[in-house]
C-alpha cells in the first residue's frame, strides 16, 4: 500500500514538473492526506504493529476522501466559466484516482483491524519487507519536503494559485 502511495505521489509530481499542471489547493490537501497515510503506514511498520499508525493512517483516508469526493463533485458540475483542472490518467482525473485510493486504503486497513486486531502483535516485519518500508518512507519523505518547498513557492503566504508560482 505504501509503494502505490508513492507511486500516486510521484505521478502528481509528475504530472506538475513535468506538464506544467501546478495544482490547486484541493489536489495540495489531498497531497497532505496521502501523506498523513503513507506516514502512518510507517509508523504502524515501525512500532511494530501497534494501532495508533493504522488510526493515523485511517484518520487521513477519510480526510482524503472528503476532499476528492468535493472536488469530483465539483468538477462535475462545475462553476460557469471554470474549466476542469488538470489532464486524465487511464481516463480518471486525479481527484477521481484519490476517491479510489481512499476507499481501498479504508477498506483494507478497517479488513486488517477486524481480522488481525488493533493491538500489539508479536510478530514484526520480514528483513525485506522492513527494507521496503524504510527505503519506501525515505522516499516517501524526500517527495513530501519537495511538495513543503513548492506550496511555499506556490502559495506564498496567501492564498494558492492555479496559474504560476506566487514567490517566483
Amino acid at each position: 500500500m505504501l509503494l502505490v502511495l508513492a507511486g500516486v505521489l510521484t505521478a502528481a509530481m509528475v504530472l506538475q514538473y513535468g506538464y506544467g499542471e501546478i495544482p490547486c489547493m484541493l489536489c495540495l490537501l489531498q497531497r497532505v492526506a496521502m501523506f498523513g497515510i503513507c506516514f502512518g503506514l510507517m509508523h504502524h511498520f515501525q512500532q511494530d504493529g501497534r494501532a495508533r499508525g493504522v488510526g493515523l493512517a485511517l484518520v487521513s483516508a477519510v480526510f482524503l476522501l472528503i476532499v476528492s469526493a468535493r472536488q469530483t463533485l465539483i468538477d462535475i458540475c462545475p462553476r460557469p466559466g471554470h474549466g476542469y483542472v488538470g489532464s486524465a490518467v487511464l481516463g480518471l482525473h486525479m481527484p477521481v484516482w484519490s476517491v479510489l485510493v481512499a476507499l481501498g486504503v479504508i477498506t483494507a486497513l478497517s479488513a486488517q483491524v477486524a481480522i488481525v486486531g488493533g493491538g500489539r502483535q508479536d510478530v514484526s516485519p520480514s528483513p525485506p519487507l522492513a527494507s521496503t518500508v524504510r527505503w519506501t518512507g525515505m522516499y516517501v519523505s524526500t517527495l513530501c519536503a519537495i511538495n513543503l518547498v513548492s506550496a511555499v513557492l506556490q502559495c506564498g503566504f496567501g492564498p494558492c494559485k492555479t496559474s504560476g508560482y506566487s514567490l517566483l
